[in-house]
């Protein structure tokens, strides 16, 4: 069974950072890109970052770019590194795999986490 589990989310005043991770298993992702969705409350869902691979080339959401970081350690492990939180980055934040960064960027997952919450008081 293919999971993707997000981890490192919690509170934290605006100005603030947090790390996620996502631990991926049931196969190996070597080939897959990987990416972070966002969804608030009464929002659709957001595209926020992703990576290839390789890890060679990322790709951010305008909103969070020069704030967020997305890595991946080998195949199974993505993280986002999030500095100088707002209070709009409050939301759940999902971890996703598909074949490549523009199918993410698309919207076009394969495997799609449960989330992890991120609140960001002011």
């Amino acid at each position: 069974q293919v999971q993707l589990v997000e981890s490192g989310g919690g509170l934290v005043m605006a100005g603030g950072s947090l790390r996620l991770s996502c631990a991926a298993s049931g196969r190996t992702f070597s080939s897959y890109a990987m990416g972070w969705f966002r969804q608030a409350p009464g929002k659709e869902r957001e595209f926020v970052a992703a990576i290839s691979w390789s890890g060679g080339s990322t790709h951010y959401a305008d909103s969070v770019k020069g704030r967020f970081t997305i890595s991946r350690d080998g195949a199974n492990t993505v993280y986002l590194r999030m500095n100088s939180l707002k209070p709009e980055d409050t939301a759940a934040y999902h971890c996703a795999a598909a074949g490549t960064t523009g199918d993410l960027i698309r919207y076009e997952l394969e495997y799609w986490g449960q989330g992890t919450q991120v609140t960001v008081s002011s």
